[in-house]
């Protein structure tokens, strides 16, 4: 890439002596200050400051690349809300889901080498894949984890709720999550196709995910700030910190989120600055200077259709902006009659919009520190407007008009809206029944405790609040430093347990994917440790309707039951006289004690509880 910097510093380089280097970065700077004097940008600046007055964001940076020249590079409001640190270009951000460009042209890349194609099977290069049908294992191709074509919906409870930092353990996770629909039938996102591509370039290259992004694109193309992992926020310097808008609209500070084995669909930390020469690399199809670093074949096959996002005619109110497919890693729309390629990025905290406009030569890049924000569309847009020379439409008040909309219209749901709990119910069990380990294969564990008689959820140190709602369904409500956020209550996730035929506490079901059923936690009582000296009080011979039943100990510490014509079961401790047997579910027992010694054992099971009388020795 040759800027009007660069050109300068070399023709003048013969002219130049050691004692000019303060000269040097006087027109340095005077050069980069006329570059973002750019007279079609006249008057921007006040639509980006309305934007973040009416959208109460703390702050974001943007930049506007044409060709192979950054034209424009700013940041507005504040990086740090509480110590009122300004954004600048060079702050670091979360760009979330903007990450899969990325992820998906190392794929391009690795075909080029001949060491891929994209039309092969997933399964061929990661060991152990399985899908959750056969279907699916025979026929999903690349491509399909490219363009979100797999039949699968998003089960991002499955690594939101369930971070882990082995990607290979979320990609088992893979073999248990149902599809909603036929592959190729339906465009739906998954994050988990984009993971699974990073574990694909893993296994080719013998190197991480982290390790490819880094040497493929961050070091050709002097992206010198950004980072793969959180740790570069955490540790970092010129770092923004994420907010969001509670139910108030105030402004809250909200922790980092650790994408953690997921980094492959959206871990990227970056800075306009940096993310400016990934835009230049996409508008020259793939140079960056004299080097090509993505082939110009897969440049073109990414932004064009590969899959079709959505059906539906232009608004009346937006009659410019029209279509909406998918490539690999980027959305195309046509924006008021321009050729657009878009993906946008939410993380905890942060949001995110990288655009090119590649008739144009055009690529705009928005960073924000809010959660959910419509802040980088709306400045997207209005950038847009500016340098398309359109007619502009005035985005900032549009927003303005649309969130008091959207406030009146959820002042008035609140107000007719009528609670579907039903009143004077109470959970079936007692809340200790409800304890012990829930888990689903395709998402992941966790434990229900009791603790001065309140329920709890716990996962990975974090605990979540059981509120009961009606019957056996109870609201999962946030626990912050010790407190119960007793607003979330009436509003919260909620989940429903279930009991089998010998009436125990089942599974947990929960609603966190809307295209499939709940999905169902398959409970685990909670064991307790017995010693052989109390487990001996149990050993003997008990009489079931004249048929004689054996408990015994073996394997050291293990006790066991015989009944003539079955094979011998374990029994695991439940509490005190209390086991379950170890591979038949519903099957239970329970030891009786006549003063102080066991005389019967109680055998409950599905069709009936059997009372059996403990034979005199």
């Amino acid at each position: 890439m040759k800027s009007k910097i660069h050109e300068f510093r070399w023709k003048n380089r013969n002219q130049m002596s050691k004692n000019s280097f303060l000269s040097l970065a006087l027109t340095l700077f005077v050069a980069l200050s006329f570059a973002q004097s750019d007279k079609r940008l006249k008057g921007i600046e006040k639509q980006f400051n309305a934007v973040l007055e009416t959208s109460k964001a703390v702050g974001f940076a943007m930049a506007i690349v044409e060709g192979d020249q950054v034209i424009y590079a700013k940041g507005f409001g504040y990086a740090d809300y509480e110590n009122k640190t300004p954004v600048d270009a060079n702050t670091l951000f979360a760009i979330g889901s903007s990450t899969k460009a990325f992820t998906s042209a190392l794929l391009g890349i690795l075909r080029e080498d001949d060491k891929l194609s994209l039309d092969d099977s997933p399964l061929d290069y990661v060991p152990g894949l399985k899908f959750y049908n056969d279907d699916m294992n025979n026929n999903i191709i690349i491509k399909d984890l490219m363009r979100h074509s797999t039949g699968l919906p998003r089960h991002d409870g499955a690594w939101y709720f369930f971070p882990s930092h082995n990607k290979d353990t979320l990609v088992a996770r893979m073999q248990y999550q149902e599809p909603f629909t036929g592959i190729r039938q339906q465009w739906y996102y998954n994050n988990f196709g984009f993971l699974l591509q990073g574990v694909i370039t893993e296994k080719i290259t013998g190197k991480s995910w982290e390790e490819n992004i880094e040497n493929r694109f961050f070091k050709p193309l002097g992206m010198n700030r950004s980072k793969t992992m959180i740790d570069g926020m955490k540790n970092g310097t010129n770092t923004a910190k994420g907010y969001r808008l509670d139910e108030d609209r105030n402004i809250k500070k909200m922790d980092y989120y650790d994408i953690a084995g997921m980094s492959p669909a959206g871990s990227i930390n970056s800075s306009v600055n940096d993310m400016s020469k990934w835009l230049m690399l996409w508008i020259n199809n793939g140079k960056y200077g004299e080097e090509q670093i993505i082939p110009e074949a897969y440049i073109k096959e990414a932004m064009s259709s590969q899959m079709v996002v959505a059906a539906g005619f232009p608004t009346e109110e937006l009659p410019g902006v029209q279509y909406a497919n998918y490539g690999y890693g980027w959305f195309l729309h046509s924006y008021k009659g321009h050729y657009m390629v878009e993906h946008g990025g939410n993380i905890d905290g942060f949001s995110a919009s990288v655009a090119l406009y590649p008739t144009d030569n055009l690529g705009i890049v928005v960073l924000a520190n809010q959660n959910g924000s419509a802040v980088p569309r709306l400045i997207r847009n209005i950038a847009a407007d500016y340098m398309l020379k359109v007619e502009k439409t005035e985005w900032a008040k549009k927003h303005k008009e649309d969130v008091e909309k959207a406030l009146k219209a959820q002042e008035e749901a609140e107000e007719t809206n009528e609670t579907s709990n039903v009143k004077g119910t109470k959970p079936s069990h007692i809340l200790l029944d409800y304890t012990g380990s829930y888990e689903h294969k395709g998402y992941g564990k966790f434990d229900v405790v009791v603790e001065n008689d309140t329920l709890y959820a716990e996962l990975d140190g974090n605990r979540q609040y059981l509120h009961h709602y009606h019957y056996d369904t109870f609201e999962l409500i946030d626990v912050n430093d010790g407190k119960i956020d007793e607003s979330q209550i009436g509003s919260a996730i909620k989940v429903t347990f279930s009991t089998n035929v010998a009436g125990d506490i089942d599974d947990l079901k929960a609603s966190i994917e809307p295209m499939t059923d709940a999905i169902a936690f398959k409970r685990t009582p909670n064991t307790i440790d017995v010693d052989a000296k109390t487990l001996e009080q149990y050993v003997g011979l008990y009489d079931l309707m004249g048929t004689e039943v054996k408990a015994y100990i073996k394997d050291e510490n293990v006790l066991y039951v015989f009944v003539p014509g079955q094979p011998e079961y374990e029994l695991i401790p439940t509490a005190e006289h209390k086991f379950n047997f170890k591979v038949l579910e519903g099957f239970k027992i329970e030891f009786l004690e006549t003063d102080g010694k066991i005389d019967q054992v109680k055998f409950i099971q599905p069709n009936g509880t059997f009372v059996a009388k403990k034979k005199e020795e």
